[in-house]
Parts: structure tokens; C-alpha cells; sequence
């Protein structure tokens, strides 16, 4: 029997506006909420609502169907303000009983490879969100991009998760399969689901490259490689952005039709299911034990880190941004510590990536900037602006400090 598990990744940045050094100290208004908008109203019609709708058709249609959203904080946020039919959609889903909400950072950030105690904080703050939007308490949590190794899989574990999902990438399975559920060295009882990064790039990223040689891939050919893994595999992790639906697959591909017939085909096969990933972990027992030392991601051929921090401009502005941690939460200001969040964002490093991807023009698309050099250009003036916010807060306690201290010397003069 192989069961199928539909993920999708649902996210928008805040993306800066374009801040001169001019500015600095004189406006705090980072975000260019004009093109926040712009962008989540168009993948909106182009994607979110129709792929919704689609969604909820399979669902009505078919009682077996199920899948799973990992939505972040700041897209919650986005549609709240500016697209609430977008979550109203997603309500409907979930309101259905077969539509599971995973848990991530509420910011989208690289949090854990920084500070422990942000990736927290984060993280519960997207479970509050979740709770308030859905009332669901996520089980499963995947990390920003895919993030994972045994470390983080033990953490996670510690708040009290049952599951977590990473990339099926070759060099961590060794000879085992992406296709069964694995227990991840270093945790107890922590399931792992992992990502068959082949069938769910199909899908995903060559779609509609014609000069694929499976192309023009049909529901038919999808569903006859799914059961070619009955019997020697339990469920097929299907996890990619969702807005391959309409956004980087466009309508006049097919997509929407495509994904509108496979659930019928693949349940052609009597034994074929689709489950949610709480589901497989609890009525799957785990195969194996995988080991995974080195950090991995779901991002272009390497599968590792460097979309984000391979360069040293990336490096640079990440470092310091974190390095402000321990004074931005001292100033006790809500909105310099949400700007401060903000800038976490994995999307403003992914922006000053200089090396070329496989899947380069998606995310191109989504790119602000004319080249990383002028995205960390934007972050550094955004940035000097922040540290002189913060600095004027610790001015004021130094002078208040000192207030105190020659009041107590006058104190004793007299």
C-alpha cells in the first residue's frame, strides 16, 4: 500500500522598500507595503484563491483526499491586513477535517542556527497564529526551506513535537528509500518524513519545460510511477511551494487540471491512499534510524546552505542582525523588535545570493532587486538605521543610570 502526502509551502516576504542612506536615522519605515500588496493580490488570483478552490473540490469529491499547508506568520499577516479572502479560504479547507496545519517559524527566518531562544519565540508565536486563524494545534513541524540534521530534529523533539519533515536527499539516505517513515538519530519517539524531491519536482519545477522528456506530463504517467512504488515503499512525500499552482506553473500549463484529475487516478489503485503527515507517523512504525550530521535544505542541486549564507555579504548582514538580538528585546519596543523579526526573513539573504541556481528564474521572479549587491546595499542602510533606534534606547537608560548614580552621591554629600 503507498500512501500519498501532499505538503505545501505557503509564504510571502515583507519586502523592504527601497531605503537611501539619506534616510538613516530619519525614517523607520522599512517595508514597501505598495508592492506587499501588489504581489500578494496578484499570486492571490493567480494562485492561493483558485488553487484553494480547487483544493476544496477534490476534497468535497473525494473523502479519501488529504493534505497539509505549512503557511508562515508573515503570509498570515500579509492576508489578514490586505487579503482576508485568502485565510477565509483556507478556513474552509481546514474546516473540512482532512486539511493539516504544520508548525514553522512565524517569520520565516534562519532562526536556529542563531539563536536558540528567537527560534522559540518564533515558533510559538506561530502556533498562537494557527490557533487564533484555525484553532488547530500543529503535531508536525518543518523547519524554514527544509533546514534539518539530528540537532535540530532533538530540539524540536524537546517542544513537544511528533513530528518533522526534511528533503529525501540521496546523501543522508545512503541506500534507503525517501518512500517510509524514519526515526532521526538523537530522538526518542520524533518521526521524520522525507521529501521524494523526484516526483515532487515533476510537479513542481519541470511541469512545463518542454524540453523535459516526460513532458507533457499527464495524470496517467504521474500515477503510474506512485504505484510503481507499491510494494517497495509506504507513502510518497509530495512537499513543494504552492505556488507552483498558477504562479510558477502558469494556468495555460494545465496545472490546475492536472492536479484537478490525479486524486481519481491515483486512487484507481486499490491500494492507494492519501494521508496527512500525523497520520503516517501514527500508523506507520519507522523503518530505519536516519543520521544526519551535516545541515541540509531543500534549496537548488546542493541541497545545503549556501542560498543564504554562501557568501560573505550574506554572512555579513546575517551576523549582524542577530548580533542586535540581546539589545533590540532590551528596549522592550514592539515595533523595533517586529522590524527586527522582519529582517529575518530567509527571502532578504536568498536576495543576495550570487551563485546560480537550477531553479534560478522562479526566484527570480519574486526578486526585488536589480543584483544581491543592491539588495545588501538596502539591508546595511535598513540595518544602520535599527542599530541607531536601538543605541538611543541604551542612550537613555545610560543617562538615567547616571541620573540615579549622582543622586545617590548627592544623597550622601548631604
Amino acid at each position: 500500500m503507498v500512501s500519498v502526502c501532499f505538503y505545501f509551502q505557503v509564504h510571502q516576504p515583507f519586502r523592504m522598500r527601497k531605503y537611501s542612506v539619506f534616510e538613516i536615522g530619519k525614517r523607520h519605515d522599512y517595508f514597501d507595503d505598495a508592492k506587499n500588496i501588489e504581489v500578494l493580490k496578484k499570486v492571490a488570483r493567480k494562485c492561493y484563491l483558485p488553487a484553494n478552490q480547487v483544493m476544496l473540490e477534490l476534497l468535497n469529491k473525494h473523502p479519501e483526499f488529504k493534505i497539509s499547508y505549512s503557511l508562515s506568520g508573515v503570509f498570515m499577516e500579509q492576508c489578514e491586513r490586505w487579503a482576508p479572502e485568502v485565510i477565509e479560504s483556507f478556513k474552509a479547507l481546514v474546516k473540512t477535517g482532512r486539511v493539516e496545519i504544520l508548525s514553522e517559524t512565524y517569520h520565516h527566518s534562519l532562526a536556529y542556527l542563531f539563536s536558540k531562544d528567537e527560534f522559540r519565540e518564533q515558533v510559538m508565536l506561530h502556533k498562537k497564529k494557527v490557533k487564533e486563524l484555525f484553532n488547530a494545534t500543529p503535531q508536525v513541524f518543518r523547519n524554514t526551506e527544509l533546514i534539518y540534521n539530528n540537532e535540530i530534529a532533538n530540539f524540536v523533539e524537546g517542544m513537544g513535537f511528533k513530528g518533522i519533515i526534511a528533503e529525501g536527499w540521496d546523501p543522508v539516505l545512503g541506500w534507503r528509500s525517501a518512500n517510509f517513515v524514519y526515526k532521526p538519530k538523537t530522538t526518542r519517539n520524533l518521526a521524520l518524513l522525507m521529501k521524494n524531491y523526484r516526483l515532487s519536482d515533476d510537479i513542481a519545477f519541470r511541469f512545463s519545460n518542454k524540453g523535459w522528456p516526460e513532458w507533457p506530463l499527464t495524470t496517467e504517467k504521474f500515477t503510474q510511477w506512485v504505484n510503481n512504488f507499491n510494494g517497495s515503499g509506504e507513502c510518497i512525500n509530495l512537499f513543494m511551494d504552492y505556488e507552483t499552482f498558477g504562479e510558477h506553473q502558469w494556468e495555460d500549463t494545465g496545472i490546475f487540471d492536472f492536479m484537478r484529475h490525479l486524486p481519481s487516478e491515483i486512487l484507481k489503485h486499490p491500494d492507494n491512499n492519501f494521508k496527512t503527515p500525523s497520520e503516517l507517523i501514527r500508523e506507520s512504525k519507522p523503518k530505519d534510524e536516519i543520521d544526519c550530521h551535516n545541515l541540509i535544505s531543500w534549496a537548488d542541486l546542493e541541497r545545503d546552505l549556501s542560498a543564504w549564507l554562501g557568501n560573505r555579504i550574506q554572512q555579513s548582514a546575517i551576523n549582524r542582525l542577530y548580533a542586535l538580538e540581546k539589545e533590540v528585546k532590551a528596549t522592550d519596543d514592539p515595533e523595533i523588535l517586529e522590524d527586527w523579526r522582519k529582517l529575518q526573513t530567509s527571502d532578504h539573504f536568498y536576495y543576495m545570493c550570487t551563485k546560480w541556481f537550477s531553479d534560478g528564474d522562479v526566484h527570480k521572479y519574486f526578486n526585488p532587486y536589480d543584483s544581491p549587491y543592491d539588495s545588501f546595499i538596502n539591508f546595511a542602510n535598513i540595518m544602520n538605521d535599527l542599530v541607531l533606534r536601538v543605541k538611543s534606547y541604551e542612550d537613555v537608560d545610560k543617562a538615567a543610570s547616571l541620573g540615579e548614580v549622582k543622586s545617590v552621591g548627592m544623597g550622601k554629600a548631604l
